[in-house]
């Protein structure tokens, strides 16, 4: 179990502490099952015994151990975890999104630069990302490309970026062309770009409920109506549900996020996967998928997009790196199939160019022989993350509270216990300086007013750790 120190911003302690958790976490220590004491810790670290010490001490600190006098330290018996949240009912009819009062909150819990925030699921960690790393090849690029800067950039991307983003698609199941990829500005402008270009203002759009606010806007901005479908925790979109909505309305387009759904973190079965993409192109639906979160699952075989299945152009998919790389790097991409060169045009005619010397490093990164293994600890370190939030949200939330239980990623969806309504505990937390993601941001009714998401992309420290159970406290007292 020796500890990797190279390129670790992390205390040496915390590396070991984190080993062991995981370790815990994987079941290798089970509850109540001894550890090995501080001098075989240390001896087999290669550190001192203060060392060794601190890092059990993280670990008592967590509750995933607890010392013993005279004995040790034993793995804590797991507690019971808190149920899922129940299967979403939204109405079946289609609604014009209307969020206009919604703008200013949803920009509070995105730029929420001086609370303690679980908001934007914008990864803010500076443990995360390997900064150095990306200014040498921002200016590796701003050196090798440099007439990049004196020239306009209103094609679909440098071939470099579309180059890796065909290779990385391998990891998705995809066999992507180069040629057929079109670089955004962001996988919400991927998104955007594939919206315009399969509808008109008016039309229906069927998505995930609840859905990422992103998108709730996007259909606003087009003036496009909202069929929010069934959708549960784990296993997401219901294909019985949609099928029906297929069935019974004019549904232009379907936008899902199959792998690590924003808010609920849900992940489609590989099976429907693939009868969803049947499903569409039976009816001659396109569908629009958002890839942005499957590389912080560790597997290529759970990464698998619904794109893998596609055998007639039928899928757009949308995706980004500013989960993995640098949030700054706000790059995205999109293969659109069949709409491959209205989405090009669409780019062209919106004028929204792309800066081609961060498209070049981009390249550069995403290409490197340790990123791979870099976003697979990623998705590691926000497993444990996530498994050690929903142990002190079992703990200090009210009773009855269910929560979502992702493979990895970085948000968390509760539900609480009515009547809490977490609008106004969004409004109490704001006044101690903690910001979160209401749930009614999430629908275009308001039927999440119970409901809301945590994300814990930015710092975990013992700051936010009691932050996030002062936001439980708050909530019981709402009874």
């Amino acid at each position: 179990m020796n500890v990797e120190t190279q390129h670790s911003p992390l205390p040496l302690y915390a590396q070991i502490a984190q080993r062991m958790a995981h370790l815990i976490d994987s079941r290798a220590f089970k509850p109540g099952q001894r550890l090995p004491s501080v001098r075989d810790l240390a001896a087999t670290n290669g550190v001192s015994i203060s060392t060794a010490v601190q890092a059990l001490r993280w670990l008592e600190e967590r509750k995933l151990v607890a010392a013993k006098p005279k004995a040790g330290y034993f793995v804590t018996p797991a507690g019971k975890a808190p149920a899922l949240p129940a299967v979403s009912r939204p109405p079946r009819h289609s609604l014009l999104v209307e969020r206009q009062s919604r703008a200013e909150l949803i920009f509070t819990v995105t730029d929420a630069t001086h609370a303690i925030s679980f908001g934007g699921a914008c990864p803010k960690d500076p443990t995360f990302f390997d900064e150095a790393r990306v200014r040498t090849a921002i200016h590796r690029a701003t050196r090798v490309h440099r007439s990049t800067l004196v020239e306009y950039n209103d094609s679909p991307g440098t071939s470099a970026l579309r180059e890796a983003v065909a290779q990385r698609a391998f990891h998705l199941g995809c066999q992507l062309k180069a040629d057929d990829i079109v670089v955004t500005a962001s996988c919400i402008h991927a998104v955007s770009l594939c919206l315009r270009a399969v509808t008109k203002p008016g039309d229906i759009v069927a998505l995930e409920s609840p859905t990422h606010f992103g998108f709730l806007d996007l259909l606003e901005s087009l003036n496009l109506r909202a069929l929010e479908i069934p959708t549960h925790p784990k296993d997401g979109i219901s294909l019985a549900a949609l099928q029906l909505a297929l069935d019974t309305q004019p549904v232009k387009a379907v936008l899902v996020v199959p792998t690590l759904s924003n808010p609920l973190g849900s992940v489609m079965r590989h099976a429907d996967k693939q009868a969803l993409v049947k499903m569409l192109a039976e009816k001659q639906i396109p569908l629009i998928e958002d890839v942005v979160f499957n590389d912080l699952l560790a597997s290529d075989e759970r990464r698998r997009a619904a794109k893998s299945f596609d055998v007639d152009g039928g899928v757009m998919v949308c995706g980004s790196f500013s989960k993995t790389v640098a949030p700054g790097v706000r790059l995205g991409w999109v293969e659109a199939g069949q709409w491959k060169e209205s989405v090009h045009r669409l780019k062209r005619v919106h004028g929204i160019a792309t800066n081609q010397v961060l498209e070049y490093a981009l390249a550069d990164l995403v290409t490197q022989v340790g990123y791979e293994s870099r976003i697979r600890r990623l998705s590691d370190h926000m497993r444990m993350r996530l498994a050690e939030a929903r142990k002190l949200i079992a703990a200090s939330f009210p009773k009855g509270t269910r929560v979502s239980a992702p493979p990895s990623g970085f948000t968390l969806w509760l539900e609480l216990p009515q009547p809490c309504n977490t609008m106004v505990l969004f409004h109490a937390c704001r006044e101690e300086g903690i910001v979160f993601s209401p749930g009614s941001l999430f629908s275009a009714t308001d039927r999440f007013d119970h409901c809301l998401r945590l994300s814990f992309a930015g710092c975990w420290s013992d700051t936010e750790r009691r932050a996030l159970c002062r936001i439980g406290e708050l909530s019981r007292q709402s009874f």
